[in-house]
């Protein structure tokens, strides 16, 4: 059987990980000087709780070949065939130069993928991997529903002041210039965030993710990601209301996206295979 290997930033948590028997690499958090393994040293409600606290703005580091050597390793100890790994995009980590290097040293094949996202997009690109790994795919066709899940994104931020200091704005801070007091609406395309529009209200922000997802053709599986979102129970009450006939996946943004994206993050993600 083919497995699938995925890194932290993709948000799922270790129950919705355990049920696709996705292994999940951690990235690491650096609060200052100290260093936490995402996952294992900080929990989604850790890490939120402590940036609440924190006087300092964390970052973030890919994990090193290694971490990713041993997940092969394990995999290959239990029986695996092959592994497909999906990663976060190369424009936002060298997660990804990780994972291949850790690849060409693997006792066994491994085909390593650049999502070209991350967050739930990426957990949803993972989930239907490993759902045709589970229907008995090849390593090839394995790769190919990755391709065929087209996972998109679109988000809504409290605040630009994580992603500007986090340097991961891109060319979306053209778009967004000085309009601090703005709801920026964001995206992901060629690999890094890239600006979808921008409103002036958070009302109005979350009835753009709703009227975008409404829109949207062909859905297989359904995501949302938050960031201790006070209004995320009435935003699933109208998610679901647009959408009866999927169930999303909700999800507690993780530290490596709540790094970038700060508090009050919402997004919503489709994947249509």
């Amino acid at each position: 059987m083919i497995r699938i290997v995925t890194d932290s930033s993709s948000d799922l948590s270790p129950q919705v990980a355990a049920r696709h028997k996705i292994e999940v690499v951690p990235l690491s958090i650096h609060f200052g000087d100290e260093e936490l393994i995402d996952g294992r040293d900080l929990s989604a409600e850790a890490f939120w709780e402590r940036l609440s606290r924190s006087d300092t703005l964390p970052t973030t580091a890919a994990p090193s070949p290694g971490a990713f050597g041993k997940a092969y390793q394990r995999l290959a100890e239990v029986g695996a065939d092959g592994v497909v790994a999906v990663c976060i995009s190369q424009a936002l980590s060298g997660t990804y130069q990780s994972a291949t290097l850790a690849g060409q040293e693997a006792p066994l094949p491994v085909r390593v993928i650049d999502s070209g996202t991350a967050s739930i997009p990426l957990g949803l690109t993972a989930i239907a991997a490993a759902d045709a790994a589970r229907l008995g795919a090849d390593l090839a066709d394995v790769g190919g529903a990755v391709s065929r899940a087209e996972a998109d994104l679109l988000a809504t931020l409290d605040t630009l002041e994580y992603l500007q200091k986090g340097g991961r704005i891109g060319a979306a801070q053209a778009f967004f210039g000085g309009l601090l007091n703005v709801k920026p609406l964001i995206t992901f395309s060629d690999g890094a965030v890239a600006a979808a529009g921008r409103v002036r209200t958070r009302r109005k922000a979350l009835a753009a993710l709703l009227d975008w997802i409404a829109e949207q053709e062909r859905i297989i599986r359904l995501g949302v990601v938050h960031g201790n979102a006070p209004d995320i129970d009435d935003f699933l009450y109208q998610l679901r209301e647009r959408v009866p006939d999927v169930e999303p996946l909700v999800t507690l943004a993780g530290p490596v996206i709540g790094t970038h994206a700060g508090p009050g993050v919402l997004g919503v993600a489709v994947s249509r295979s």
